[in-house]
């Protein structure tokens, strides 16, 4: 009988779940670290798209995001100003398989889902766990890697998914910091009125504030605005200093921000991002994810983006084994679609973050004119990086 292949996957955000899930389901003997102690993630919101639901499909866990999120089924964003005055409706297509076009849902949801697969799959799962040392000599075909705990193991694969401040990162391309974008996001979690069924963007001057259903009572909204590179905020001021970056704010966004206070459920973090050249790989060490990629959120496709490498590297290594050849073809099959929307979201953002009244006048007649043609060349131009398999490997 042939051996199963043993994968270390560290870090089980929703690239690492995602990956040791779709890793499992093809017979791969999988271990998951994870640096906390216990199951506890940032709770805000996250809302996804057809490209990001078919891939959940591939993994297997779609119906479950469905009945636990918010299906947008005509697939509209209603775009408005600051004040709450119309600009634009553009509508998202469905995913290949049929989903609605865009499902809202709690972080902690989509994690708690992705947790109870690991169970069932028997994944073998090491919290309060990560990793001290990679040793995965170009041309060897195991790593070695030492945990926090002095232990020591050897893998046919190690995948980085450990996110944005990758530890594993180093070992394949050196010491690559993250790049701050200039923009903070701002999230909080409110409780959803039951007209509220819309995915909502409303464009400021110099800011954008999104409310998004993500359950049948849920709802988060989420606002981005340019702060000072290296600014903190105490967490006890961050529903006050929420509630002040968009006091501008009217329409529909009033009332959740009048909400804001001790009390509620808001978190703040600076938008960075991480462009990992190729390869993507050193030795039996390869990156996915936030350490590879992490993108700003203004196309909404970084947890996409994540589940797609999931299982693409699932299928790729069931066809083709763990060899240097399928690590370098998933790199270079990933990187185009990556860093297309990568730089997308720059533009988007910078959009968005026009400073004087009159210029965003301008955008927002050309938001009119032109933003669901904008959509539809996004998402045909993403469907055509999605090849639906991989040539042999040379």
């Amino acid at each position: 009988m042939k051996p199963v292949c043993s994968i270390l996957i560290v870090g089980a955000g929703i690239a690492g779940c995602s990956a040791a899930i779709a890793l499992a389901r093809k017979g791969f003997g999988v271990t998951l670290v994870e640096k906390q102690a216990e199951w506890r993630f940032q709770s805000s919101g996250i809302f996804i798209y057809g490209n990001g639901l078919e891939a959940l499909r591939r993994v297997g866990v779609l119906p479950e995001i469905l009945g636990a999120g918010f299906a947008i089924e005509d697939g509209r964003n209603v775009y408005l100003d600051h004040r709450g005055e119309p600009i634009v409706d553009v509508f998202y297509p469905c995913s290949s398989g049929g989903a609605a076009p865009i499902v809202g849902i709690k972080r902690s949801e989509m994690h708690r889902i992705l947790a109870a697969q690991l169970d069932l799959l028997g994944v073998e799962i090491r919290l309060a766990t990560t990793v001290a040392k990679i040793d995965a000599p170009a041309g060897g075909d195991r790593a070695e890697v030492v945990f926090s705990d002095g232990t020591a193991r050897r893998f046919d694969l190690v995948v980085g998914a450990d996110g944005i401040r990758s530890q594993v990162r180093e070992a394949v391309s050196g010491a690559l910091a993250p790049r701050y974008s200039g923009f903070g996001v701002w999230r909080s979690v409110h409780e959803r009125p039951r007209e509220l069924d819309a995915k909502i963007m409303m464009m400021g001057i110099g800011k954008r504030l999104g409310i998004m259903p993500i359950s049948n009572d849920r709802l988060y909204i989420f606002g981005t605005v340019a702060e000072p590179a290296g600014r903190w905020y105490p967490k006890e001021s961050w529903s006050e200093q929420m509630r002040e970056r968009f006091a501008e704010f009217g329409g529909p966004a009033r009332q959740f921000l009048d909400q804001l206070g001790a009390d509620s459920e808001v978190l703040y973090t600076a938008v960075e991002e991480v462009q990992a050249p190729l390869p993507w790989h050193a030795g039996r060490v390869l990156l996915i994810g936030d350490a590879a990629h992490a993108s700003t959120p203004f196309m909404g496709q970084g947890g996409a983006m994540a589940v797609e490498d999931a299982v693409v590297l699932a299928d790729m290594l069931a066809r083709h084994g763990i060899a240097e050849a399928t690590l370098q073809a998933f790199g270079e099959r990933r990187h185009p679609m990556c860093r297309f929307v990568q730089e997308a979201s720059r533009k988007v953002g910078e959009a968005g973050a026009v400073e004087d009244a009159e210029s965003c006048a301008r955008r927002n007649v050309a938001m009119r004119e032109g933003a669901q043609q904008q959509v539809d060349a996004f998402y045909r131009q993403l469907a055509g990086f999605a090849v639906p398999h991989m040539p042999e490997p040379a």
